[in-house]
């Protein structure tokens, strides 16, 4: 049964990041998609420069809009956030959403290779653990993971132990079913998946691919989120968001430009494999 969607994230003028890469996805996947953009951003950040216009003003009245025209939505995603005034917004957004049976997707999206992006405060982790508490899924970074739960980052990767203990924590601040990407585990690159349904884990271990192009988690994420929507398992629909981002960066490695991110309206066949 085909989902009414809702993205909010960030849209850029240039290149296929956040709602440019997840859009077409998930529209391809037979989902209809509605969008609530947190900040329209000139280009992708990997040029260098770059401009950024926060949207807070429009998605509060946005939301109050729709409230008034008694829309909803199946299913919620949330991905980049500008301000602590948007994640408080938007951690109350998804509150509602939730009680009126919305399932909630919750990329928190704050760093990598164990730093914070730029902007990104102690007050924007707290509202982000507030997101991680009214969702049903989360889908952060081995970085991302460790600031939630304020963990040290391990670059050499972690044991077993250390896994369980991260999920555990993540779980005492409402986390449900918990996908880690980006991690290394006992000396081998994996997504870490919990499965709130049935409190098992899982270690789904992938080959690195040395190419590096901006968007693939959020392609990641809207290839996940259409098939758990869809009603596939958790471990398949992990699965399959890995299979397609593999495939995806193999079939784009030669471009010349990468930092446009992949061009995903040309290789939508590849979800359908």
């Amino acid at each position: 049964m085909d989902k009414q969607v809702l993205l909010v994230n960030d849209l850029a003028g240039y290149g296929k990041v956040a709602l440019s890469a997840m859009i077409p996805v998930l529209s391809h996947m037979g989902h209809h998609i509605y969008n609530l953009p947190t900040a329209l951003v000139s280009n992708t950040l990997d040029y260098g420069k770059f401009d950024i216009l926060e949207t807070t003003d429009y998605m509060r009245n946005t939301i109050r809009v729709w409230k008034e025209l008694g829309f909803y939505f199946d299913a919620v995603s949330t991905g980049f956030i500008v301000s602590d005034v948007q994640a408080k917004m938007i951690a109350e957004f998804c509150r509602e959403q939730r009680e009126n049976k919305a399932v909630i997707f919750v990329d928190p999206i704050m760093g990598d290779d164990g730093k914070l992006y730029n902007g990104i405060t102690e007050q924007t982790i707290v509202h982000m653990r507030e997101l991680v508490g009214v969702s049903d899924y989360i889908v952060p970074n081995y970085t991302e993971a460790t600031y939630l739960v304020d963990m040290a980052y391990q670059p050499e990767g972690m044991t077993v132990k250390d896994v369980e203990e991260l999920l555990q924590r993540i779980r005492e601040i409402g986390a449900r079913s918990i996908i880690i990407t980006s991690a290394r585990v006992e000396g081998q690159d994996v997504v870490i998946v919990y499965d709130y349904e049935s409190k098992e884990m899982h270690l789904l271990p992938f080959t690195h691919i040395p190419v590096r192009f901006p968007g693939t988690g959020d392609i990641f994420s809207a290839v996940f989120m259409g098939e758990v929507l869809e009603g596939h398992t958790l471990t398949c629909s992990v699965q399959k968001a890995m299979d397609a981002v593999k495939t995806l960066i193999d079939k784009n490695k030669d471009n010349e430009d990468k930092f446009k991110g992949i061009p995903i309206e040309t290789c939508l066949e590849v979800l359908d494999q």
